[in-house]
């Protein structure tokens, strides 16, 4: 079918195709089906469309029609999704042979693009399953003139945004709150020629976001470079066909562990950026305290988290990854960072350094699947003279709606808070503008609660944790425990499934 799909038809298409997986595998699994099986159907269409047009262009020159075609991508001969489409048995062998044949046809920027699903499981996935979505998603064809890159864009975060609904427990590593990245870009004012990185990145759905606020501003994108790494292989390959559907030329994303194999290193130094940000996962357990403690890459700086709360290793690789001169970041982290005693010590090293430019408090319920407040913090290597010294405030935790249990941000919330930022005045209740030398008094506590105050009201000494931290504090430990729970549960479901296949 063609012509042009309007948001909602396009949506419906594609969620329509998830559907047809339902009670064969598990959701959380969707996305290693869905994604490769649309990604392939918008290399074809694409490349149809400029195969057509450059035809028409040559009087019929076939040979100059597939030479031109092959200038986005390279589909080799027999990997095209009409290819695929008219096999009628061992139809998984016929994707993955077509998805090798393609990534080995286009190494620098589809290299593992299509990630590892087990195709050739027809235990799990039969001829039939494959069969109905292949048709399925052959009812459109997904051509730049039909869908544009932006219309495809939305759709593919709508469909990253339901499986997160759909596959409940994974649903925080594989969405982030869009209009809170929204800010968090905006609040960076990425430039054209700047490079952006997301040493956490997911799906890629801030380095988007960077990209849709320089296009807003009227900027040239192509000549920005995003970098992203993940440590999810699956993740990671989403993000890749995220970008080239967004339509990214110039990007890298890397599989690997951001803190024991960072990924973007220059000789014997990590490589630098002008924008970094980042969602990092809270307080991990699991990761190499002992490396740290030597690290190579000199991410130690501020010194050695402990062993149950990763959040400032983390926090030091991405100032380690600003740009001396140019470097700016946003890093969404749960409030604990901001008081927690046992980090005390590289707090008060920060906050000497000069390197917080905001410490930016909101309201709950916009980490996905989690009632807890988030905190965003804004570090600068080079601070504008007038900011130079001081750290500024903001306590927007009422800039928040909710509709149908999710919370966000509408647009004049953000301009409020964008607003403050940029006016850097005191409002009680709203904002403060503190010295550095005062927070260092107060035990180099960044805590909001503690510097945003109302009329007439005291600043708490600094062994007395106000109202808020205590809260604070106890809502982290709360998602520890059911993040603990978690794990049983999935570990019971494992023995269970084992038991099943005895």
């Amino acid at each position: 079918m063609t012509g042009h799909l309007s948001q909602r038809e396009l949506e419906s298409h594609l969620w329509g195709a998830a559907t047809l997986l339902r009670g064969l595998i598990d959701a959380s699994d969707y996305k290693q089906y869905i994604f490769p099986l649309l990604f392939f159907k918008r290399l074809s269409d694409v490349w149809d469309e400029d195969y057509e047009r450059a035809l028409a262009e040559s009087d019929g020159d076939a040979d100059y029609a597939r030479a031109t075609a092959n200038d986005r991508f390279t589909i080799p001969d027999g990997a095209h999704w009409k290819d695929v489409r008219t096999a009628s048995r061992d139809v998984g062998r016929a994707l993955l042979t077509a998805f090798q044949a393609i990534e080995s046809a286009n190494p620098e920027r589809l290299r593992g693009v299509f990630g590892n699903a087990p195709w050739t499981d027809k235990a799990q996935l039969p001829d039939a399953t494959l069969k109905n979505l292949v048709e399925h998603f052959s009812k459109h064809t997904l051509s730049l003139e039909n869908v544009p890159e932006d219309e495809l864009g939305n759709g593919y975060e709508y469909l990253i945004k339901q499986f997160a609904d759909d596959s409940g427990h994974t649903a925080q590593e594989f969405y982030t709150n869009r209009t809170l990245v929204h800010l968090m870009a905006q609040v960076l004012e990425p430039k054209p020629g700047e490079t952006i990185y997301d040493p956490t990145c997911g799906t890629g759905g801030m380095l988007i976001s960077c990209l849709a606020e320089v296009k807003r501003r009227g900027g040239d994108v192509r000549t920005i470079g995003l970098y992203g790494q993940e440590l999810i292989t699956i993740t990671a390959a989403i993000a890749r066909m995220n970008l080239v559907l967004h339509g990214v030329a110039d990007f890298h994303i890397a599989s690997k562990n951001t803190l024991a194999e960072p990924a973007f290193t220059e000789g014997d130094r990590l490589r630098t950026f002008d924008v970094v940000l980042a969602n990092p996962p809270y307080s991990i357990k699991k990761w190499n305290r002992s490396a740290w403690e030597s690290d190579p890459w000199g991410r130690n700086f501020l010194g050695t988290p402990p062993q149950g709360r990763a959040d400032y290793a983390f926090f030091q690789h991405i100032l380690k990854s600003m740009d001396p001169k140019t470097g700016r970041c946003a890093i969404l982290f749960p409030h604990g960072v901001l008081f927690r005693n046992e980090e005390a010590a590289m707090r008060r090293k920060l906050v000497e350094a000069d390197l917080v430019e905001c410490v930016l408090g909101l309201g709950p319920g916009l980490f996905y699947n989690s009632p807890m407040e988030a905190c965003v913090v804004v570090c600068r290597n080079k601070k504008p003279k007038p900011r130079q010294g001081r750290v500024l405030f903001i306590n927007a935790v009422g800039e928040i709606a909710r509709e149908r249990a999710q919370s966000f941000l509408k647009p004049g919330h953000q301009e409020r808070i964008l607003e403050a930022y940029r006016a850097r005045e005191d409002e009680p209740g709203f904002t403060a503008v503190v010295p550095v030398e005062q927070i260092l008094e107060q035990d180099a506590s960044l805590s909001i609660a503690r510097w945003v105050r109302g009329n007439g009201d005291d600043v708490p000494s600094a062994d007395q944790p106000s109202l808020a931290e205590t809260w604070a504090e106890f809502e982290e430990s709360g998602r520890e425990f059911w993040q603990q729970m978690d794990e049983v549960v999935t570990m019971l479901d494992s023995v269970v499934q084992e038991g099943r296949d005895a």
